[in-house]
């Protein structure tokens, strides 16, 4: 279970918003074709009354809406709103946009920027390639523990032992039953080849005939942002081919990383020209306290 799933398991005052808050993120997760009223309630595990009124209620803050035709349920205008103003602190998917269309239009193939959502992966993007057969593992909204998928065990791969170890017993449960060839073993020898590669690769674990490499992005603190990666049939990720993606990867990987080094970067205050105190009758001279100048 990631934060927002616990919550609900939670009593007290908070519990309606905890659960409604769940509620908002399970909504999310079904962003393509919207979730219905029998999926909320499968999903979050709470009754059918319970679950509307809380859905009537996210309707009424604008942060869900139904759709009057299929009378499925969709992210509202408030929580697109909210996602911008979101997107100026974290700004990940803002700074990755360029280099996926860069991605695809070289590779050809389908590419991805996903996020770490606490002990999961949520995919946020797709940039599909020219490349006529195509690979549907991964949509936006889509969610797998942490590990599962290029892009996720980039980001899984680049923590620490400890936290890995957390993360794989949190999740063992799920791995077992909804990802069979996510062995132990399995993932821990995804975790060495990362670690000794600089990729993360998928060699089919979820779908046979759909591979993966991806890497991970990293904030100027040195805290993973997310993943890039590159999904295309095993037909095409052959060894050599690997490495020549892997060299494309890694140079939008840098790019991404510098874009959010500008994007957090102290404001220059002093980045601004003074000119020094000459003595008299030499020439005034301009120089630039911090920033680009200096």
């Amino acid at each position: 279970m990631d934060t927002l799933e616990k919550a609900t398991m939670e009593s007290g005052g908070a519990q309606s918003v905890d659960r409604a808050l769940t509620l908002l993120s399970l909504i999310g997760r079904h962003c393509e074709k919207g979730a219905t009223l029998a999926a909320i309630v499968e999903e979050s595990g709470l009754n059918r009354p319970t679950a509307r009124r809380l859905v009537l209620a996210l309707i009424r803050s604008r942060l869900v809406e139904q759709d009057a035709l299929t009378r499925r349920y969709f992210l509202g205008e408030e929580a697109y709103v909210l996602g911008v103003l979101a997107s100026h602190r974290f700004g990940f998917l803002d700074c990755a946009l360029e280099s996926l269309a860069n991605l695809s239009r070289i590779s050809g193939d389908t590419s991805f920027a996903c996020v770490r959502r606490g002990d999961f992966s949520v995919c946020l993007h797709r940039e599909e390639g020219a490349f006529p057969i195509r690979t549907h593992a991964l949509l936006p909204g889509h969610r797998h523990p942490l590990g599962v998928g290029a892009g996720a065990m980039a980001m899984l791969a680049a923590l620490s032992d400890g936290e890995i170890g957390r993360i794989l017993a949190a999740n063992a449960d799920a791995l077992a039953d909804g990802y069979p060839a996510y062995t132990p073993d399995a993932v821990q020898a995804d975790i060495a080849f990362a670690r000794d590669c600089g990729y993360a690769l998928n060699p089919g674990r979820v779908l046979t005939n759909s591979w993966a490499i991806g890497m991970a992005v990293r904030y100027p603190d040195g805290h993973v942002a997310g993943a890039l990666s590159i999904a295309a049939i095993d037909g095409r990720m052959s060894e050599p081919r690997q490495s020549e993606l892997f060299r494309h990867l890694g140079a939008e990987v840098a790019k991404v990383e510098a874009r959010l080094r500008r994007r957090f970067a102290p404001p220059a205050a002093n980045a601004r020209p003074a000119a020094e105190i000459a003595p008299a009758g030499a020439p005034r001279q301009t120089v630039f306290l911090g920033g680009i100048g200096s």
